[in-house]
């Protein structure tokens, strides 16, 4: 199974900024328009796992990584139930 992400490389300075970015990608994970999503801001990652364990139905993983310059990355997905 091919899983369908969202990259992005915005990071936000306050963690209720993040967690209103992370409502809304919830929202586009709940109608399936991705399977995951990936950022270098941990504050997004923390508050879209808390989020998206709280709805029906969705199986939540996570995973840090180091890209190719050796920046941390973040990602978030769900397997649906």
């Amino acid at each position: 199974m091919t899983l369908r992400w969202k990259i992005e490389d915005t990071i936000f300075d306050s963690l209720y900024e993040a967690d209103v970015w992370a409502d809304s990608i919830g929202n586009e994970m709940y109608a399936r328009l991705y399977d995951g999503y990936d950022t270098p801001d941990y504050k997004v990652a923390y508050s879209l796992a808390f989020r998206l364990a709280g709805m029906k139905g969705f199986r939540v993983f996570t995973k840090t990584m180091r890209d190719n310059d050796n920046n941390r990355r973040y990602k978030v997905w769900v397997e649906y139930s």
